[in-house]
């Protein structure tokens, strides 16, 4: 049985759910405009910048260059953000709560714009459970390049074999395992549950 000191979060679809389409259906009811609008204008790709540190004007500006059309519903992306987040992820909120009270440490490690966190903070009190985030936004540097999860490290102060890594993109549990990051794969909150379990995480 691993002996784990701290888990390391992802926070988004971990913590909070995250899809722009909490968003764009309210700018774009019609299923098929909207999934091509997101699937050609506002890419996974082209937001993938704004986890890298670009600002959402900057951005934005790239873009309505080319796809004029749409200038509107390309600066909505980043004046109504908060609205592609609906709420926590089911069962997240209780389960760091218990957490809180262990003897584990609780970090944070996130893919995500640098103006974002402090949103999702004042919105969303779980969150407030973590000692430490590392924004990709602020570093420049995103999932799952290493370099991010060695910065994590340095803040956490603990070994990676003594870390449990939580995520939602397998390609981002797969570099923390080359690490020597124990890691899940996260897919809802019972599973989370289970695992630590498997771990030896006790909780009231």
């Amino acid at each position: 049985m691993a002996e784990i000191d701290a888990i390391l979060f992802d926070i988004g679809n971990v913590l909070i759910e995250w899809d722009p389409r909490h968003l764009y259906r309210k700018l774009l009811p019609d299923e098929a405009e909207r999934e091509r609008f997101l699937s050609e204008v506002c890419t996974l790709e082209w937001h993938f910048a704004h986890d890298q540190g670009v600002s959402f004007e900057q951005n934005a500006a790239t873009l309505k260059l080319k796809h004029a059309e749409h200038a509107d519903l390309i600066d909505q992306w980043g004046a109504r953000y908060m609205e592609m987040v609906p709420g926590e992820v089911a069962g997240m909120a209780d389960l760091l709560g218990a957490l809180a009270n262990t003897r584990l440490g609780l970090h944070g490690l996130t893919n995500m714009p640098s103006t974002i966190l402090p949103k999702c903070k004042a919105q969303f009190s779980l969150i407030n459970h973590l000692q430490t985030v590392v924004v990709s936004g602020d570093e420049q540097v995103c999932k799952p390049d290493q370099a991010i999860y060695k910065l994590a490290l340095t803040r956490m102060r603990t070994d990676p074999s003594r870390i449990l890594f939580v995520d939602d993109t397998i390609a981002n549990t797969q570099a923390a395992e080359q690490l020597g990051f124990h890691t899940h794969w996260f897919k809802h909150a019972e599973g989370l549950k289970t695992h630590l379990g498997e771990l030896g995480v006790t909780w009231a």
